[in-house]
């Protein structure tokens, strides 16, 4: 089999007979196996896409404040007691091409939903989605009022109408300001209805924040 390595780093936490078979099959994965990790406390997720654990190690597992896939092997004769905390659960013997398939799918997935989310203030921006959420309450938003919220985001000073005129909304430099008021207000009007929030787009001499 050829090996394809995707930069996904994968601690183990699991008993002697699975890590040893592991351990003969690790050269095959497209992911970087880690076995005989024993410090849970010590875990630093900046480094780690996924853990893998038995059912025995699940329960040290679960006391961990981990947000990233959690992948489960589960031997034969042996009862999981719930499923819901798990992105992936194997079950041996294992299938090779689909084990390390499935491994590097959910962490691909999880990466790629993760990138795509932003914290602003009290709400969740999801690109993927296109959707501004809090609480529980999602706004469906246009790509370009994605951007513009985006940008404001990112900027440390207001944005000028001139910006966000040529840069969002693509329009030419000659074009009427007051068009850039326009979507803003809409989008403003949307926010309002939604979550009752009027000061979410702020107004300066220079231009809009947040």
């Amino acid at each position: 089999m050829h090996k394809e390595n995707y930069n996904i780093n994968i601690i183990c936490f699991c008993n002697k007979n699975i890590s040893n078979a592991l351990e003969e099959l690790k050269s095959f994965f497209g992911f970087n196996l880690h076995l005989n990790y024993k410090n849970f406390n010590n875990l630093k997720q900046e480094n780690i896409n996924a853990i893998i654990s038995d059912i025995e190690n699940s329960k040290k597992l679960s006391s961990l404040n981990f947000n990233k896939p959690k992948i489960l092997i589960q031997e034969n004769g042996k009862t999981l007691q719930s499923k819901d905390k798990y992105s992936l659960i194997i079950k041996l013997p294992l299938n090779l091409t689909q084990f390390n398939q499935d491994v590097i799918n959910i962490c691909k997935k999880f990466e790629f939903k993760n990138n795509s989310l932003i914290s602003i203030k009290d709400y969740i921006l999801d690109k993927n989605e296109r959707t501004l959420k809090k609480n529980n309450i999602h706004l469906k938003i246009t790509e370009k009022e994605i951007n513009f919220i985006e940008n404001l985001h990112a900027s440390s000073k207001p944005l000028s109408r001139e910006f966000i005129l040529k840069n969002i909304w693509n329009y030419s430099a000659d074009a009427d300001t007051h068009t850039v008021e326009t979507h803003i207000y809409r989008l403003r009007q949307k926010i309002k209805n939604q979550f009752k929030d009027n000061s979410f787009i702020k107004n300066s001499k220079k231009g809009y924040l947040l």
